[in-house]
């Protein structure tokens, strides 16, 4: 008898909107607490997760003119208007694209949604160079990254409000 295959179908993915701010909110909380545990202090991953809702709310909601300044939600879901598993949003920013979160749900990592969404991402804006930023403990989001082509391009410090700085490195395509 033929083995059968267990792999999960890739994920439906869609542009989002403000439709999709509490979701967005919860995977982002839920995906910097399980990628940040440890790297980020606990009071800064609490405090941001207070806010997430109305600060997805407003990002999802803001008119930023022209279609090319618009940011991008992309949105993993399993199956269409399945629950969501992870989300991509890319930020225009002059002539390149910022990819600011990335996302999938703590419990289906390591299953290609991430992979499915970062290439959807890149291909969105394929003449564009696409940079972000990734604190430079977080060895797994970095091997993440350079499997799937990101150079990395300089380093930087992420700033918290208590003062805490952390080292991050740029990374990009194109």
């Amino acid at each position: 008898m033929p083995a059968t295959d267990r792999t999960p179908p890739p994920p439906a993915l869609r542009e989002g909107g403000a439709a999709d701010a509490a979701a967005v909110a919860r995977l982002h909380t839920a995906g910097r607490r399980s990628a940040c545990a440890g790297l980020v202090p606990q009071w800064a991953l609490d405090a941001e997760a207070a806010d997430q809702e109305l600060l997805w709310t407003l990002r999802l909601d803001a008119d930023y003119g022209t279609p090319a300044d618009t940011p991008v939600l992309l949105l993993a879901e399993d199956g269409p208007g399945g629950p969501a598993l992870g989300f991509a949003h890319l930020v225009p920013d002059g002539g390149e694209v910022r990819l600011e979160q990335l996302h999938v749900r703590p419990d289906r990592t390591g299953g290609g949604v991430g992979t499915h969404l970062l290439h959807a991402a890149l291909a969105r804006f394929p003449r564009a160079p696409v940079r972000l930023d990734v604190l430079a403990a977080n060895r797994r989001a970095i091997a993440f990254y350079e499997r799937h082509g990101a150079r990395r391009l300089g380093r930087g410090t992420a700033h918290f409000p208590d003062g805490t700085q952390l080292p991050e490195y740029r990374y990009g395509w194109r």
